[in-house]
C-alpha cells in the first residue's frame, strides 16, 4: 500500500511499479478545489499517476473513518510505504504484517517536521539527506532503517534540494522495501544516532514565516533565507508604500557597517540592493505584487521607483 500526495511522492511510486512491486492501492488526499470560484477539482500528482497506471485509489477525508479502514484491510497489504502524506493513526500504521515505513527528507533525528528541506537551506546547512524509518506514535521519531546524505551547494535553493532528495529518496525506498522483504533490516533507535549539533525542528511554513525582517538578518542569513524559500512560497517584504515584494534569487553583496536595515538602493537600470545588519543583499530575481516574476534588469526597466522596506 502506497501513501503520498505531492510530486515528491510520485517518483518513489513509479520506481516501485517499474521494479515490479505489487502496489495494491494508493492512499492520497481528496481532490483539491482550485480556480477562481473553487469549483474545479484537481487530483493530487500521486492520484494522477495511479489512475494512469490502473492502481486503485483511496481518498479518505478522515483516516479513522470505519469505511476507509475496512477498505484498507480488504487489500491485505504486507507493507505500507508513506512518502509526503500525513500523520497516520496507529490503527492504520500498525495494520500491515511487515509494518509501515516513511521516507523523510532529512537526516533524522535532525529536522523532524513538515518542512525539512526549507529549514535545512534556511539554516545554511552544507549537508542533508533522506531517511526511511518505521512509524510509531510520535512524528518522525521511529527507528531508522536507512539514511543517505547529499551535499547542499552554496547556490542551491530549496527547489534544487527538493529534486536531489526526490531522486535519492526513490532509490532509498526501493532499497528499504527489498531489505524488509529479505529480512535484512536492523533498525536503529534515533537516540543512538550521533548528532554534532542541537536538534532543529522543521515546522510547517506559513505566510508569516516567509517575511524578511531586515533588522534581524545579516547578509548571510538573509541570503540563506531567500534560497531556503525559493521557488515556493518565496521570501517577501513590504515596501514603505504598502506593496509587497517577493524575492526569489539574491546574492551576497558588499559588507559594510552603519546601514539602516531595510534601506533600498538602486542605479535604476541594472542593480538593486537592500541593507541588512552588516551589509547589502543584492536582489537578482523578484516579483512585485500583481506582476510576474522578473530578473532585476527587466524589473528596473519597468521604471520601478524604490520605496525602502520596513526594517522590522
Amino acid at each position: 500500500m502506497y501513501m503520498g500526495t505531492p510530486e515528491f511522492a510520485v517518483l518513489p511510486l513509479r520506481r516501485l511499479v517499474e521494479d515490479g512491486r505489487h502496489v495494491v492501492a494508493v492512499v492520497t488526499m481528496p481532490d483539491k478545489a482550485v480556480g477562481r470560484h473553487h469549483d474545479t477539482l484537481t487530483p493530487s500528482p500521486v492520484k494522477q499517476y495511479a489512475v494512469e497506471h490502473g492502481i486503485p485509489v483511496l481518498q479518505p477525508e478522515k483516516l479513522k473513518d470505519e469505511q476507509f479502514l475496512a477498505d484498507l484491510r480488504s487489500y491485505e497489504a504486507d507493507l505500507q510505504v508513506v512518502v509526503a502524506f500525513r500523520m497516520l493513526p496507529e490503527v492504520v500504521w500498525a495494520m500491515p504484517r511487515l509494518g509501515t515505513f516513511n521516507l523523510h527528507a532529512a537526516l533524522l533525528p535532525q529536522y523532524r517536521g513538515a518542512a525539512p528541506i526549507n529549514w535545512a537551506v534556511i539554516h545554511g546547512d552544507r549537508e542533508t539527506g533522506v531517511t526511511t524509518f518505521f512509524l510509531d506514535h510520535d512524528i518522525d521519531t521511529g527507528v531508522v532503517i536507512h539514511r543517505q546524505s547529499v551535499p547542499i551547494e552554496d547556490t542551491d535553493d530549496a527547489g534544487i534540494v527538493h529534486d536531489k532528495l526526490m531522486f535519492l529518496g526513490a532509490d532509498l525506498v526501493l532499497q528499504t522495501v527489498a531489505d524488509i522483504e529479505a529480512g535484512a533490516v536492523h533498525p536503529i533507535p534515533q537516540r543512538e544516532l550521533a548528532v554534532d549539533e542541537p536538534l532543529r525542528p522543521a515546522p510547517k511554513i506559513f505566510r508569516e514565516t516567509c517575511e524578511l525582517r531586515w533588522a534581524e538578518h545579516t547578509v548571510e542569513t538573509a541570503y540563506n533565507f531567500v534560497r531556503g524559500l525559493s521557488p515556493y512560497p518565496a521570501a517577501w517584504t513590504t515596501l514603505a508604500d504598502g506593496r509587497q515584494l517577493k524575492i526569489f534569487v539574491a546574492r551576497r553583496g558588499e559588507r559594510v557597517g552603519g546601514l539602516t536595515p531595510g534601506t533600498m538602493d538602486t542605479d535604476g537600470r541594472q542593480w538593486l540592493r537592500i541593507a541588512c545588519t552588516d551589509g547589502w543583499l543584492d536582489i537578482l530575481q523578484l516579483q512585485l505584487a500583481g506582476k510576474k516574476r522578473m530578473a532585476i534588469d527587466d524589473f528596473l526597466r519597468g521604471r520601478f521607483i524604490p520605496h525602502t522596506p520596513s526594517a522590522c
